[in-house]
Protein backbone atom coordinates (compact mmCIF):
# COMPACT_ATOMS: atom_id res chain seq x y z
CA UNK A 1 0.00 0.00 0.00
CA UNK A 2 1.49 3.46 -0.51
CA UNK A 3 1.77 5.45 1.93
CA UNK A 4 2.45 9.42 2.66
CA UNK A 5 3.87 11.02 5.20
CA UNK A 6 3.78 14.07 7.26
CA UNK A 7 6.34 15.66 9.56
CA UNK A 8 4.37 16.83 13.30
CA UNK A 9 6.24 20.03 14.58
CA UNK A 10 5.45 20.55 18.30
CA UNK A 11 5.93 23.54 20.64
CA UNK A 12 5.71 23.75 24.47
CA UNK A 13 4.47 19.67 24.48
CA UNK A 14 1.85 20.11 22.18
CA UNK A 15 1.19 19.04 18.50
CA UNK A 16 1.14 22.47 16.31
CA UNK A 17 -1.91 23.17 14.49
CA UNK A 18 -0.25 23.55 11.18
CA UNK A 19 0.97 19.94 11.78
CA UNK A 20 -2.56 18.51 12.88
CA UNK A 21 -3.84 20.10 9.54
CA UNK A 22 -1.02 18.10 7.87
CA UNK A 23 -2.11 14.94 9.31
CA UNK A 24 -5.64 15.86 8.35
CA UNK A 25 -5.11 16.61 4.61
CA UNK A 26 -2.88 13.75 4.36
CA UNK A 27 -5.83 11.15 5.86
CA UNK A 28 -8.20 13.02 3.33
CA UNK A 29 -6.17 12.41 0.54
CA UNK A 30 -4.79 8.52 1.94
CA UNK A 31 -8.87 7.55 1.79
CA UNK A 32 -8.76 8.92 -2.23
CA UNK A 33 -5.42 6.97 -2.88
CA UNK A 34 -6.03 4.14 -0.50
CA UNK A 35 -2.41 4.89 1.18
CA UNK A 36 -1.66 4.79 4.98
CA UNK A 37 -0.75 8.45 6.75
CA UNK A 38 2.65 8.01 8.21
CA UNK A 39 3.41 10.95 10.82
CA UNK A 40 7.13 11.92 11.71
CA UNK A 41 7.97 13.42 15.19
CA UNK A 42 11.54 14.78 16.19
CA UNK A 43 12.46 15.81 19.52
CA UNK A 44 12.94 14.96 23.41
CA UNK A 45 10.38 13.87 25.22
CA UNK A 46 7.91 13.46 22.25
CA UNK A 47 6.89 10.19 22.38
CA UNK A 48 3.65 10.78 24.24
CA UNK A 49 2.60 13.09 21.45
CA UNK A 50 1.91 10.03 19.30
CA UNK A 51 -1.64 9.16 20.86
CA UNK A 52 -2.38 12.86 20.09
CA UNK A 53 -1.20 12.17 15.90
CA UNK A 54 -3.22 9.03 15.62
CA UNK A 55 -6.32 10.13 16.82
CA UNK A 56 -5.76 13.19 13.84
CA UNK A 57 -5.66 10.44 11.43
CA UNK A 58 -2.16 8.98 11.29
CA UNK A 59 -1.33 5.14 11.06
CA UNK A 60 2.05 4.89 12.32
CA UNK A 61 3.77 7.35 13.71
CA UNK A 62 7.71 7.87 13.77
CA UNK A 63 9.44 8.81 16.90
CA UNK A 64 13.00 9.75 17.27
CA UNK A 65 13.09 10.94 20.74
CA UNK A 66 16.35 11.95 21.89
CA UNK A 67 17.84 14.83 24.63
CA UNK A 68 20.52 16.35 21.43
CA UNK A 69 16.95 16.76 19.35
CA UNK A 70 15.44 19.32 22.15
CA UNK A 71 16.04 22.27 20.05
CA UNK A 72 15.59 22.17 16.19
CA UNK A 73 19.31 21.60 14.01
CA UNK A 74 18.20 21.07 10.15
CA UNK A 75 20.99 18.31 9.81
CA UNK A 76 20.07 15.50 12.48
CA UNK A 77 16.04 16.41 11.32
CA UNK A 78 16.72 16.39 8.03
CA UNK A 79 17.83 12.73 8.44
CA UNK A 80 15.30 11.92 10.46
CA UNK A 81 12.62 13.07 7.97
CA UNK A 82 14.52 11.42 4.99
CA UNK A 83 15.43 8.50 6.82
CA UNK A 84 11.65 7.52 6.99
CA UNK A 85 10.70 8.47 3.92
CA UNK A 86 13.67 5.80 2.45
CA UNK A 87 12.33 3.25 3.98
CA UNK A 88 8.54 3.56 3.47
CA UNK A 89 8.57 4.75 0.10
CA UNK A 90 5.92 7.13 0.33
CA UNK A 91 4.21 8.67 -2.80
CA UNK A 92 3.45 11.75 -0.67
CA UNK A 93 5.50 13.77 1.49
CA UNK A 94 3.73 17.18 3.21
CA UNK A 95 5.47 19.37 5.44
CA UNK A 96 3.94 22.38 6.97
CA UNK A 97 4.75 25.78 5.25
CA UNK A 98 6.21 27.20 8.72
CA UNK A 99 9.49 28.94 9.66
CA UNK A 100 10.95 24.87 10.28
CA UNK A 101 9.27 23.47 7.90
CA UNK A 102 10.65 25.99 5.09
CA UNK A 103 13.90 25.55 6.33
CA UNK A 104 13.53 21.53 6.57
CA UNK A 105 11.54 20.70 3.52
CA UNK A 106 13.85 21.47 0.93
CA UNK A 107 16.70 19.89 2.69
CA UNK A 108 14.38 16.61 2.47
CA UNK A 109 14.16 17.26 -0.83
CA UNK A 110 17.25 16.82 -2.00
CA UNK A 111 18.11 13.97 0.30
CA UNK A 112 15.70 11.78 -1.36
CA UNK A 113 15.60 13.11 -4.76
CA UNK A 114 11.56 14.48 -4.36
CA UNK A 115 10.08 17.30 -6.08
CA UNK A 116 9.07 19.72 -3.48
CA UNK A 117 6.22 22.30 -4.27
CA UNK A 118 5.89 25.33 -1.89
CA UNK A 119 3.02 26.86 0.35
CA UNK A 120 -0.24 25.22 -1.20
CA UNK A 121 -3.35 25.92 -0.43
CA UNK A 122 -5.00 23.01 -2.33
CA UNK A 123 -4.22 19.56 -2.88
CA UNK A 124 -6.51 17.35 -4.77
CA UNK A 125 -6.27 13.98 -6.42
CA UNK A 126 -6.65 13.42 -10.38
CA UNK A 127 -5.88 10.22 -12.52
CA UNK A 128 -4.10 8.49 -8.61
CA UNK A 129 -1.34 11.38 -9.04
CA UNK A 130 -1.51 14.53 -6.59
CA UNK A 131 -2.40 17.96 -8.06
CA UNK A 132 -1.68 21.38 -6.52
CA UNK A 133 -2.26 24.90 -6.38
CA UNK A 134 -0.20 27.44 -4.95
CA UNK A 135 -0.14 30.99 -5.55
CA UNK A 136 2.59 33.03 -7.53
CA UNK A 137 3.03 37.01 -7.96
CA UNK A 138 2.72 37.48 -4.68
CA UNK A 139 -0.69 35.96 -5.01
CA UNK A 140 -2.33 37.68 -8.48
CA UNK A 141 -2.14 34.18 -9.73
CA UNK A 142 -2.61 31.04 -8.87
CA UNK A 143 -0.54 27.91 -10.38
CA UNK A 144 -2.06 24.38 -10.78
CA UNK A 145 1.18 22.36 -10.63
CA UNK A 146 1.48 18.22 -10.93
CA UNK A 147 4.42 16.28 -10.32
CA UNK A 148 7.07 13.66 -12.79
CA UNK A 149 8.06 10.89 -10.00
CA UNK A 150 7.95 10.26 -6.41
CA UNK A 151 7.68 11.29 -3.56
CA UNK A 152 5.24 14.39 -4.67
CA UNK A 153 6.16 16.63 -1.70
CA UNK A 154 4.65 19.40 -0.50
CA UNK A 155 4.76 21.94 1.74
CA UNK A 156 1.00 23.91 3.27
CA UNK A 157 0.18 27.25 4.30
CA UNK A 158 -1.29 27.33 7.61
CA UNK A 159 -4.70 27.70 8.74
CA UNK A 160 -5.98 27.12 5.03
CA UNK A 161 -6.56 23.12 5.30
CA UNK A 162 -9.22 21.79 7.41
CA UNK A 163 -7.77 19.88 11.05
CA UNK A 164 -10.79 17.62 10.99
CA UNK A 165 -11.90 15.91 14.06
CA UNK A 166 -9.97 13.75 16.68
CA UNK A 167 -11.49 10.10 17.14
CA UNK A 168 -9.34 9.52 20.63
CA UNK A 169 -10.39 5.75 20.20
CA UNK A 170 -8.09 5.55 16.70
CA UNK A 171 -4.63 4.15 17.68
CA UNK A 172 -1.55 4.51 15.77
CA UNK A 173 1.28 2.18 15.92
CA UNK A 174 4.64 3.78 17.36
CA UNK A 175 8.05 2.88 15.56
CA UNK A 176 10.70 4.22 17.70
CA UNK A 177 14.12 5.55 15.71
CA UNK A 178 17.74 7.07 16.82
CA UNK A 179 19.35 9.28 14.34
CA UNK A 180 22.37 10.60 14.34
CA UNK A 181 22.49 13.90 16.19
CA UNK A 182 25.94 15.63 14.95
CA UNK A 183 25.61 19.00 13.43
CA UNK A 184 27.65 21.45 11.90
CA UNK A 185 25.81 24.21 13.62
CA UNK A 186 23.51 23.75 16.56
CA UNK A 187 21.44 25.76 18.69
CA UNK A 188 22.89 27.13 21.78
CA UNK A 189 20.08 29.37 23.06
CA UNK A 190 16.51 30.26 22.19
CA UNK A 191 15.14 33.46 23.18
CA UNK A 192 11.09 32.98 23.18
CA UNK A 193 8.82 36.17 22.66
CA UNK A 194 6.89 37.02 25.51
CA UNK A 195 4.21 34.18 26.97
CA UNK A 196 0.29 34.39 26.29
CA UNK A 197 0.47 36.06 22.89
CA UNK A 198 -0.70 34.16 20.00
CA UNK A 199 1.06 32.91 17.42
CA UNK A 200 0.19 35.16 14.01
CA UNK A 201 0.78 32.03 11.62
CA UNK A 202 -1.48 30.13 13.88
CA UNK A 203 -4.32 32.58 14.53
CA UNK A 204 -7.68 32.40 13.63
CA UNK A 205 -8.69 36.15 14.29
CA UNK A 206 -5.70 38.94 13.16
CA UNK A 207 -6.19 42.77 13.87
CA UNK A 208 -3.50 44.80 12.41
CA UNK A 209 -2.21 48.23 12.01
CA UNK A 210 -0.49 50.28 9.61
CA UNK A 211 0.39 53.99 9.21
CA UNK A 212 -2.73 55.45 9.35
CA UNK A 213 -2.31 55.06 13.29
CA UNK A 214 0.20 57.75 12.66
CA UNK A 215 2.49 56.61 15.58
CA UNK A 216 3.68 54.22 18.25
CA UNK A 217 1.68 55.81 20.92
CA UNK A 218 -1.64 54.81 18.72
CA UNK A 219 -0.58 51.18 18.65
CA UNK A 220 -2.58 50.27 21.74
CA UNK A 221 -5.72 50.52 20.17
CA UNK A 222 -4.96 48.08 17.90
CA UNK A 223 -3.77 45.93 20.68
CA UNK A 224 -6.85 46.81 22.69
CA UNK A 225 -9.34 45.52 19.79
CA UNK A 226 -7.08 42.32 19.46
CA UNK A 227 -7.52 41.65 22.91
CA UNK A 228 -11.57 42.05 22.97
CA UNK A 229 -11.48 39.66 19.90
CA UNK A 230 -9.18 36.92 21.36
CA UNK A 231 -6.97 38.02 18.20
CA UNK A 232 -3.42 37.90 17.43
CA UNK A 233 -1.81 41.35 16.71
CA UNK A 234 0.03 42.09 12.86
CA UNK A 235 1.18 44.99 11.67
CA UNK A 236 2.46 46.37 8.12
CA UNK A 237 6.08 46.52 6.72
CA UNK A 238 5.84 50.81 7.23
CA UNK A 239 4.95 50.07 10.94
CA UNK A 240 7.92 47.65 11.30
CA UNK A 241 10.33 49.81 10.03
CA UNK A 242 9.40 52.68 11.89
CA UNK A 243 10.14 50.46 14.96
CA UNK A 244 6.76 50.90 16.10
CA UNK A 245 6.84 47.46 16.77
CA UNK A 246 8.78 43.94 16.67
CA UNK A 247 9.37 42.40 13.29
CA UNK A 248 7.71 39.17 14.78
CA UNK A 249 4.52 41.32 14.39
CA UNK A 250 5.01 41.80 10.03
CA UNK A 251 2.61 40.28 7.88
CA UNK A 252 3.42 40.40 3.96
CA UNK A 253 5.74 39.18 1.29
CA UNK A 254 8.87 39.68 3.90
CA UNK A 255 7.26 39.21 6.88
CA UNK A 256 4.70 36.46 7.96
CA UNK A 257 1.86 34.90 5.40
CA UNK A 258 -1.40 34.43 7.05
CA UNK A 259 -4.64 32.75 6.63
CA UNK A 260 -7.08 33.26 9.26
CA UNK A 261 -10.83 33.40 9.43
CA UNK A 262 -10.69 36.98 9.80
CA UNK A 263 -8.29 39.49 9.08
CA UNK A 264 -8.99 43.34 10.32
CA UNK A 265 -6.94 46.08 8.42
CA UNK A 266 -6.66 49.13 10.44
CA UNK A 267 -4.87 51.71 8.90
CA UNK A 268 -3.64 50.05 6.14
CA UNK A 269 -3.25 51.31 2.16
CA UNK A 270 -3.28 47.35 0.91
CA UNK A 271 0.07 47.65 -0.82
CA UNK A 272 1.13 44.38 -2.90
CA UNK A 273 3.82 43.15 -0.67
CA UNK A 274 1.22 43.24 2.60
CA UNK A 275 -1.60 41.78 0.47
CA UNK A 276 1.24 39.27 -0.74
CA UNK A 277 1.04 37.60 2.85
CA UNK A 278 -2.95 38.04 4.29
CA UNK A 279 -4.82 37.89 0.84
CA UNK A 280 -5.57 34.49 1.44
CA UNK A 281 -7.90 35.26 4.40
CA UNK A 282 -11.09 34.03 4.84
CA UNK A 283 -13.13 37.31 5.85
CA UNK A 284 -11.35 40.76 5.47
CA UNK A 285 -12.43 43.69 7.57
CA UNK A 286 -11.09 47.07 6.22
CA UNK A 287 -10.85 50.43 8.23
CA UNK A 288 -9.03 53.15 6.69
CA UNK A 289 -10.47 56.85 5.97
CA UNK A 290 -9.30 56.90 2.28
CA UNK A 291 -12.12 54.81 0.31
CA UNK A 292 -9.49 54.74 -2.92
CA UNK A 293 -7.10 52.87 -0.77
CA UNK A 294 -6.04 49.40 -2.73
CA UNK A 295 -6.85 47.18 0.55
CA UNK A 296 -10.57 47.76 -0.42
CA UNK A 297 -10.15 45.46 -3.23
CA UNK A 298 -9.81 42.90 -1.77
CA UNK A 299 -11.91 43.20 1.26
CA UNK A 300 -14.99 41.69 2.01
CA UNK A 301 -16.33 44.63 4.55
CA UNK A 302 -15.18 47.71 4.26
CA UNK A 303 -15.31 51.00 7.01
CA UNK A 304 -14.26 54.08 5.26
CA UNK A 305 -13.62 56.92 8.82
CA UNK A 306 -11.88 57.94 11.39
CA UNK A 307 -9.68 54.75 12.96
CA UNK A 308 -9.33 57.29 16.36
CA UNK A 309 -13.10 57.74 16.45
CA UNK A 310 -14.03 54.01 14.78
CA UNK A 311 -11.37 51.47 16.84
CA UNK A 312 -12.58 52.74 20.73
CA UNK A 313 -15.85 52.35 19.55
CA UNK A 314 -15.57 48.37 17.91
CA UNK A 315 -13.90 47.76 21.00
CA UNK A 316 -16.66 48.68 23.56
CA UNK A 317 -19.08 46.80 21.19
CA UNK A 318 -17.12 43.36 21.20
CA UNK A 319 -16.41 43.61 24.82
CA UNK A 320 -20.38 43.61 25.80
CA UNK A 321 -20.96 41.36 23.18
CA UNK A 322 -18.60 38.96 25.03
CA UNK A 323 -20.24 39.93 28.10
CA UNK A 324 -23.81 39.17 27.09
CA UNK A 325 -22.15 35.66 25.91
CA UNK A 326 -21.42 35.04 29.73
Amino acid sequence: MPGIVTFAEHRDGKVRRPSREAVAEARRLADALQASVHAVIVGSGVEGLASELGAQGADTVHVFDQAELAAYATEPYARAMAHVVAAEKPSVVLVPFTAMGRDLAPRVAARVGAGLVSDCVALSVKDGRLEARRPMYAGKAYATVRWEGEPQMATLRPNVFAVGKTDASRKAEVRKGTVDTTARAKVTAVHATASGKLELTEAQIIVSGGRGLKGPENFHLVESLAAAMGAAVGASRAVVDAGWVDHQYQVGQTGKTVSPTLYVACGISGAIQHLAGMSSSKYIVAINKDADAPIFKVANYGIVGDLFELLPKLTEAVKSYFAGKR
